[in-house]
């Protein structure tokens, strides 16, 4: 999508405009997502791309994400867009540990890396369940029209991915949590851009189709980081 559009896709925004040759760094940054996303559907070149991806996450993250909380602490959006980027980093560092083990740093490889992850994972959640209620019409409006109780499902999804988070960073029914919040994400992209997806996404469409892709793709991983030992591939 970066490189058909020439431009940053939602996951990569944030970029100051004033920050020179803004353009190519939005390739460089499309072209990125597009070789690491390769680089991970084949085991030899999986530990390599787990590193990239979790490097250029962990600094997108501290460079242009943190800074909108400094901005404006008090909006939603801020802690959004920080809660979406903290749940990719997340789940590139539990691929980064699986296939790294226990040869990366101290502080991020083995159970000190899946640490830190899981807290990342828990962290992200809890803005996403805050954001059910500050944008409760726009919440309610995405509830499947088929479905009863709109109203109830926007506050329940809300509650839930808020409790996810809190047990996930508490440690206490994590692993519970994180399959659930995964299911829970999984669901709204299957419920809520399914539909969208058959009769014809427009181009923003498809900007949140493959967020909410990635983000239930990365809830499954830091999910099956409970199960697996680090080192498994």
């Amino acid at each position: 999508m970066g490189l058909v559009k020439g431009s940053f896709t939602p996951i990569w925004t944030g970029v100051p405009r004033s920050v020179p040759v803004r353009v190519a760094f939005a390739y460089l940054t499309a072209s990125v997502s597009l070789g690491t996303g390769i680089g991970l559907l084949w085991r030899r070149s999986a530990a390599l791309a787990s590193r990239v991806l979790l490097v250029y996450l962990l600094l997108w993250f501290l460079l242009f994400r943190l800074p909108l909380v400094f901005q404006n602490p008090i909006a939603t959006v801020s802690w959004w867009a920080c809660g979406e980027t903290a749940v990719m980093v997340a789940a590139a560092w539990v691929l980064y540990v699986w296939f790294a083990g226990d040869r990366g740093p101290g502080f991020a490889g083995g159970d000190k890396g899946l640490r830190i992850a899981r807290t990342l994972y828990g962290l992200g959640l809890i803005p996403f369940g805050v954001a059910h209620f500050t944008y409760l019409d726009r919440t309610v409006s995405m509830v499947p029209g088929w479905m009863p109780g709109h109203l109830f499902w926007a506050y329940f999804t809300g509650v839930s991915l808020i409790a996810a988070g809190v047990a996930v960073v508490a440690g206490m029914y994590a692993r519970l949590a994180a399959i659930l919040s995964a299911w829970e994400m999984g669901l709204f992209t299957l419920l809520v851009w399914g539909p969208v997806l058959v009769a014809g996404p427009s181009a923003d469409d498809w900007g949140e189709i493959v967020v909410s892709w990635a983000l239930t793709a990365a809830g499954w991983v830091v999910a099956e980081s409970y199960r697996r030992d680090p080192g498994w591939p």
